[in-house]
């Protein structure tokens, strides 16, 4: 597999305090990567390194399989979490200036510009100055200076703050098109739901070190701990049955609809014979839901988080 950038043993300290220690993470070419951890964890630090704001202690990036080096900058898009617009520039004239700083020239970066204006329907804001945009407008702007040099990796920092759903919903799918067209994309939010629908691989950074990483779906399969959610349509007494079960299962909860004579319960299996399980749930009742819990990406998270904090 091909890798977009690749971190080997990174630290990196301010004074007494440890920002980074040993962080090795493979961020494969063309894919959404998930770059996650509570504040304060490093993710920042560890964007800075890339961005070559700042460089690290120890340790070693790569680049396209490269050692990072300054040429790369014009290779890479940065959208900060804290926006950084000139407020009293005009959209266009600093749009036009921020282009041309990535290697654009000018008459390139008016064609581009066009391109995404129009795209995003904000053809008629060119010479409007940005503290006339509502915070979401400026958000556009931003996205904009920030893919369009067309960047090999692009580096998304919280992208949707600001927005409100129908355009936190458009830069979604920008973003989505972006990687269809071949750019790889670190991806660092709070927001979960966002993790699962854009993110292919995900690294859990916590208190400067790296606390889990690897493909999502891989993920959620070994953080699978056999629960399911079954429904049962009663014959007879779903009160009955329920405590039947009870004394068979470790139910979790559960749930009786006596106008139905429904039983909906949660329950952890002690193994994955799951056929055996269904013959003789179905020779107690009707079956009409047998699905298994998959935790979510924010489970994850927090069960991780809250394991190395109890040192588990």
């Amino acid at each position: 597999m091909d890798h977009i950038l690749v971190a080997k043993n990174v630290s990196k300290t301010y004074g007494d305090y440890t920002a980074l220690r040993n962080i090795s993470l493979e961020i494969p070419t063309n894919c959404i990567y998930g770059l996650l951890g509570p504040n304060g964890a490093g993710k920042t630090s560890f964007i800075r390194i890339i961005n070559q704001i700042t460089h690290q202690d120890t340790g070693e990036v790569l680049f396209n399989g490269e050692p990072l080096a300054p040429h790369h900058i014009a290779m890479i898009g940065y959208l900060p979490e804290e926006r950084g617009l000139y407020k009293s520039m005009k959209v266009g004239e600093q749009a036009l200036y921020l282009a041309q700083l990535k290697g654009l020239s000018k008459a390139e970066a008016k064609t581009r510009l066009k391109y995404w204006f129009d795209r995003l329907d904000i053809g008629d804001w060119w010479n409007k100055k940005v503290q006339e945009l509502s915070k979401g407008m400026a958000q556009k702007i931003q996205f904009i200076v920030t893919v369009l040099h067309e960047p090999k990796l692009l580096i998304f920092d919280e992208p949707f703050s600001g927005f409100d759903p129908i355009n936190a919903n458009l830069i979604k799918d920008e973003i989505l098109q972006l990687k269809e067209n071949g750019t790889s994309i670190i991806f660092s939010t709070h927001r979960m739901e966002s993790v699962e629908e854009l993110c292919e691989y995900i690294a859990l950074i916590h208190k400067s070190e790296k606390i889990l990483d690897g493909k999502l779906s891989d993920i959620k399969k070994a953080y699978k701990n056999n629960i399911f959610n079954i429904g049962l349509q009663a014959e007879k007494d779903a009160h009955a049955l329920l405590k039947t079960l009870e004394e068979k299962f470790n139910i979790l909860s559960s749930h009786i609809d006596l106008a139905e004579n429904q039983l909906d319960f949660k329950v952890q299996l002690p193994n994955s014979n799951t056929a055996g399980v269904l013959t003789e749930l179905s020779s107690m009742a009707n079956i009409n839901r047998f699905e298994e819990t998959i935790p979510s990406a924010n489970d994850i998270f927090i069960q991780t988080v809250n394991n190395k904090d109890n040192g588990k």
